[in-house]
């Protein structure tokens, strides 16, 4: 019983977190001159100067999701170190602030927003949000000057803070074990909540998959299961950027694992590839090309799948709770009623990405065993026949 109210007073007070944090975020922009971090979309009524604000899904959702130049917390923006270089103009540095969200240029440089692309008369198909661009005195786009942004966006500034911690973590573990601390006594702290999750690693993925190679490939089946699992939970808490959401962060992965597999294959490998043993020759030209996409349809789908699964879940919960402010325009009774669903759902599905961010780390890294498994599955087949014999 003391359980069940403990559970219910939880989702209670994470519910009010999430309704406190979302009305600044989705709403800050409502009723007047408030121009900090602009959302929404703005609709002529009437007469000249009588603006209403009408709240659009899809940038919110893109504002959300996407990569940015500051960190939005409970309403406010925190900005980040801008970058560029220019061939005609050098280097430049300075605050993303100082763009005031895309309402000002800033040393002949303009960052663009879903508000100020048309507004300069670009094509929104080949210039995108969060993109900085050259501007002339006349705050026109200058097309002459090359831009090129090594800026510490909010996904390279969380998915650094998140490294730091990790390698921070795991050299304290290691530090203790070569004390003596979990070999000749029990583990300690940190030590025996992430013990279990290793031991979990060695023997139920690369053991099985791997065979007598796996402390080749443990160090970086930890290292990759690890390392998207701090940032998913990283991305989980309100405000912070959807690393994992994003497509060159699992490109990236993708393009290591790829290398791995391709360094641990073997002439058995490939012999099957280009010459299935055992199969007509007529069927040999359809499996053939099939197989030789399979080696590259293999990272892409660990791309995917990461990518997929970690975005898909941060937009059901924007909309759901984008669910109150659109009922909330209709009218503003209905916006209050719809709450107390739109917040239960929402506290659901935020459950669930906590379990979905250890199971996407899990899956990423037994697939990789798998297919690295796989790229030298031949040895494993001529053990057993040594074996035999």
């Amino acid at each position: 019983m003391l359980v069940r109210r403990f559970k219910s007073f939880t989702v209670a007070v994470f519910s009010l977190f999430l309704l406190f944090f979302s009305i600044p975020v989705l709403a800050q922009h409502e009723g007047g001159g408030d121009t900090t971090h602009q959302q929404g979309v703005h609709e002529a009524t009437g007469h000249e100067g009588d603006k209403k604000e009408k709240l659009n899904i899809g940038e919110v959702i893109f504002e959300h999701v996407l990569d940015g130049h500051e960190f939005h917390f409970f309403g406010k923006s925190i900005p980040l170190p801008v970058i560029l270089y220019s061939p005609q103009k050098g280097f430049t540095s300075f605050m993303s602030s100082a763009f005031h969200h895309g309402e000002h240029a800033h040393e002949g440089y303009m960052i663009l927003t879903s508000h100020n692309i048309e507004k300069l008369g670009l094509d929104p198909k080949k210039f995108k949000s969060e993109q900085i661009i050259a501007v002339d005195a006349t705050g026109k786009y200058d097309p002459s000057v090359k831009v090129y942004d090594f800026s510490l966006t909010r996904n390279v500034v969380q998915m650094t803070l998140a490294l730091i911690i990790f390698v921070w973590i795991m050299l304290r573990i290691a530090k203790r074990y070569k004390s003596g601390v979990g070999v000749t006594s029990a583990p300690q702290g940190s030590q025996s909540l992430l013990e279990p999750v290793i031991t979990f690693v060695r023997d139920e993925v690369a053991k099985p998959n791997l065979g007598h190679k796996y402390e080749k490939y443990l160090p970086y089946l930890l290292t990759v299961f690890f390392f998207i699992l701090i940032n998913n939970i990283f991305g989980l808490i309100p405000g912070s950027a959807n690393v994992t959401g994003n497509i060159a962060f699992t490109a990236v992965l993708g393009l290591i694992s790829f290398v791995v597999i391709l360094f641990s294959s073997n002439s058995h490998y490939w012999g099957h590839i280009f010459n299935p043993p055992g199969v007509p020759f007529g069927v040999k030209l359809i499996l053939v090309p099939v197989e030789f996409l399979s080696v590259f349809i293999k990272p892409f789908a660990l791309i995917i799948r990461l990518f997929a699964n970690m975005v898909a879940g941060h937009i059901i919960i924007i909309c759901l709770i984008s669910l109150i402010f659109i009922f909330g325009q209709l009218n503003p009774v209905a916006g209050w009623g719809a709450s107390p669903l739109s917040i239960g759902f929402t506290v659901f599905i935020y459950m669930i990405e906590v379990l979905v961010a250890f199971l996407q780390a899990f899956i990423f890294t037994m697939l990789t065993a798998v297919f690295i498994g796989q790229a030298f599955e031949g040895e494993h087949h001529d053990e057993a026949h040594a074996a035999h014999h």
